[in-house]
């Protein structure tokens, strides 16, 4: 046992997991040696992206948790399996990235991970590793006698991740990753006594040929355990929007977008993501779920989580930011909207249709209902426009109008460059002067 290792624990690692729905499959006699000792864990992270997302987002939970209960967290970015591609839950082959741009996406990557991780810690201090590092001196030759003898085809081809490629095919490549990613797990139970490997559970093969490989090669025991890949309760794919992925870095994903992911979840889902995704403890969650149960349309739970992992990923003033354009969308006014930075607010309407409306003609003044049908697309007909508007389904500039002889002009802009019009409750659009 290492010196002082018993107070070092904060908490016990596999309990967490458990109470917080984290814990997939754990191989015999790991519980037991993460009571005992300070053990030394990695997860690996894919860089093909220079971005981490959320769906990331449960393997650095997974590692923080491990460093809260006094182990000692490691980060393994793939510079060399980066370049063969992971097959698991993969339908079809990756294209394969150059060096210059793997490199460019581990350091964007490394910069994330020292955000959540402690790397100031003493003895369980993070530490981040490039599996590049041990594979770039590694010919093909050394690596078919050194590693290859030691799995059978027989063994791999009775993985999943495997299995569900064969009748489509796939490349030698992507069918030996799981022996790079075994040697990975190999060379860090030899050179720096890491015990256990953790992954989402699609890795549990490519994990297991790393315990595999370690037995039969070197006659040690090494350990495994895995996280559920995280679904929503609707069956669509988590960390998915409309736009794409929800990613980390900012310039991909705003802090107010990132914020308005987590406040829109579920009923059903939000239940699963505040024990995963935040640090609140077991008594936190279950008064906020009393609270939730008493009052849903409060939405305590979604606010809670969204302001948690917003200000961790981000920061509070990100957090505020959001919180306050928010606000502003369901009920602010137009001096609260020329008040926000022309990101933010550009931000908060991405997406929703625009039109493009002449400076020059709005200085003169253009009639509302000729803006609303004519210059814009927003109503079929002026018919149209007049019988919304005289029912006080129109605002503009989040006040409501029913004057169908109002005529617009620069006075009734947002800081001179956008009128926003709201069409009943929901169908926003966006007029930008040119």
């Amino acid at each position: 046992m290492i010196l002082g290792f018993r107070n070092l624990m904060k908490t016990n690692f596999v309990e967490e997991l458990k109470w917080r729905g984290m814990l997939q499959d754990i191989m015999p006699g790991t519980e037991e040696l993460l009571t005992k000792e300070m053990v030394f864990g990695y997860i690996g992270f894919d860089p093909t992206s220079d971005s981490l997302g959320i769906g990331n987002m449960v393997q650095i939970m997974t590692l923080l948790h491990f460093q809260k209960a006094g182990h000692k967290p490691i980060a393994l970015v793939g510079g060399a399996t980066g370049m063969v591609g992971d097959p698991s839950g993969k339908s079809a082959e990756r294209n394969l990235l150059d060096e210059a741009t793997l490199n460019h996406n581990i350091a964007c990557q490394k910069k994330q991970l020292e955000k959540f991780l402690d790397f100031n810690a003493g003895v369980n201090s993070a530490e981040i590793v490039n599996n590049y590092d041990w594979f770039k001196n590694f010919n093909f030759l050394e690596f078919i006698r050194d590693v290859g003898k030691h799995i059978s085809v027989n063994y791999m081809l009775a993985k999943d991740s495997v299995k569900n490629r064969l009748e489509n095919g796939m490349s030698f490549t992507e069918f030996s990753y799981q022996l790079v990613q075994g040697y990975d797990f190999y060379y860090l139970w030899k050179n720096k006594g890491i015990k256990l490997q953790m992954g989402g559970s699609d890795q549990w093969g490519n994990i297991v040929t790393g315990t595999e490989l370690i037995r039969r090669k070197a006659s040690g025991e090494a350990f495994a355990l895995t996280t559920p890949l995280i679904k929503k309760a609707d069956g669509t794919k988590f960390g998915k929007t409309e736009g794409g992925n929800v990613w980390l870095d900012r310039a991909k994903t705003s802090p107010y977008k990132f914020y308005q992911f987590w406040l829109n979840s579920s009923d059903d889902d939000v239940k699963n993501y505040i024990r995963i995704f935040t640090l609140l403890t077991k008594e936190e969650i279950e008064k906020l779920e009393a609270e939730h149960a008493t009052a849903p349309h409060l939405r305590s739970l979604q606010k809670a989580l969204a302001k948690d992992i917003t200000i961790r990923v981000h920061s509070e003033n990100d957090y505020n930011a959001a919180v306050e354009a928010s606000q502003i969308l369901f009920s602010g006014t137009i001096e609260d909207l020329a008040k926000l930075s022309e990101e933010l607010f550009l931000d908060i309407f991405d997406g929703i249709p625009s039109f493009d409306v002449s400076s020059a003609e709005l200085n003169s003044g253009i009639g509302l209902v000729d803006l609303l049908a004519e210059k814009t697309a927003i109503f079929p007909s002026k018919g149209e426009a007049r019988k919304m508007l005289q029912a006080g389904g129109v605002s503009l500039n989040k006040n409501k109008v029913e004057d169908v002889q109002m005529v617009i002009n620069l006075s009734n802009t947002i800081n001179k460059k956008y009128i926003l019009i709201q069409k009943g409750k929901k169908n926003y659009f966006l007029c930008k002067l040119n």
